[in-house]
Parts: C-alpha cells; sequence; structure tokens
C-alpha cells in the first residue's frame, strides 16, 4: 500500500496514528505530496485533490482520512479503534466528526487570513473561530468520558487540538477548559501521537 501525505495535515497525522495503531506503519510506503503544486499528479489518486490517499495493491485508492482509517482498523487482529456496534459506536464516531470538524474550520480560517487585504472576509474567519469555539466547549463538558479506551474518536480529538497548537499557537484554546487541558496533556503522551507531530511551524 502507499499513503500519498503531507506532514503538516491533521487528516493525515490521523492516519498516520492509526497506522501505528494497528501495527501497519512498516506496510505502507508514504509518498509526500504538495497538494497545492500546480503540476501534482494527486487527483489521480483522488479527484477532490487532497491527503491522505491510500493506494492499495490491486491500484485502487481510498479516501478520505476516515475511510482511510476504517479500512486500516480492518486489518489487524488487535483492539479496535472503531467499535463494532452499539453505543460506543455512535459516540467514536461523533467525536471523530466534531474533531475533524474543527480541523476544517481551523483550515479554512488560516487560509481566509492569509488572503490579501480587500479580498479577505473577516466575518467569515470569525465564523470558522467561533465554530472551533463551541467545539471545544462540547468536548470540554465531556472531557471526564474520553478517559479509557482508544478509539477513533479520542484519537481525532488528539489530533484537532494537537493542530490548533500547531497553527494557532498564539490563541490558548485551554483558557476556560481545565479539563479538557488536563486530559490533552495527559493524552498526548501517547507514543503514535509524539512520533507524529509536525515539523516545526
Amino acid at each position: 500500500m502507499k499513503l500519498r501525505w503531507s506532514p503538516t495535515s491533521p487528516y493525515v497525522r490521523k492516519v498516520a496514528m492509526v497506522l501505528i495503531e494497528c501495527g501497519l506503519d512498516s506496510a505502507v510506503e508514504k509518498q509526500v505530496t504538495n497538494a497545492w503544486a500546480p503540476d501534482t499528479d494527486l487527483p489521480a489518486d483522488n479527484p477532490l485533490g487532497k491527503v491522505p490517499a491510500l493506494i492499495l495493491d490491486d491500484g485502487s485508492a481510498l479516501y478520505d482520512s476516515p475511510v482511510i482509517a476504517e479500512y486500516l482498523d480492518s486489518l489487524h487482529d488487535g483492539p479496535r479503534l472503531f467499535p463494532i456496534s452499539g453505543p460506543a459506536r455512535w459516540t467514536a464516531l461523533r467525536q471523530q466528526a466534531l474533531a475533524d470538524g474543527i480541523c476544517d474550520a481551523a483550515i479554512l480560517r488560516r487560509l481566509e487570513l492569509q488572503r490579501p487585504d480587500g479580498e479577505r472576509s473577516d466575518s467569515w474567519a470569525d465564523r470558522q473561530r467561533r465554530a472551533v469555539a463551541r467545539a471545544l466547549d462540547v468536548l470540554e463538558a465531556e472531557a471526564p468520558a474520553l478517559d479509557g479506551t482508544l478509539t477513533i474518536g479520542t484519537l481525532s480529538i488528539l489530533v484537532a487540538l494537537g493542530y490548533l497548537d500547531f497553527r494557532f499557537g498564539h490563541e490558548d484554546w485551554r483558557a476556560g477548559r481545565l479539563e479538557l487541558a488536563a486530559w490533552f496533556a495527559s493524552a498526548s503522551d501517547l507514543d503514535s501521537f509524539r512520533r507524529t507531530a509536525p515539523p516545526p511551524a
């Protein structure tokens, strides 16, 4: 298998952590891909032009990160990151969706803030900031329940909070969210999280 990836993408980081947690890291060739390059061939593997994309041994491709992560979780015999059924599964999937939404909004905000004066919409950027803040408030309320078995939900939350530190480290998301901050401080010692840290911004 081959993974099209970028070292700064939070969605790639999620997949990279899943590879490590599932014991599959050495089974996948990693191909650094600049999705923004004018001459990139990435659309041949993902018509949306986004990473990650996982190329299977038969030449077919899987995208995006939730699909890739669940596929990888089906390839090993250890504890599942995706609970098979019941309330635990829906909790993990909801948490993954919330965490991915944090990353979506943070990336949209960052791109908007990089636009030249006259093209930038401060109201649009603020809409994304408020979406992240609301999601973080939900996670703060749920923080006591995050301890325990690692799932795709808690793994995705780790990635999202790490991305906020990476791209918006000058903003203190921990303020007023002491339980979430305490959980993150403890959970971020996870080996797969430390090994997939993005390069210094």
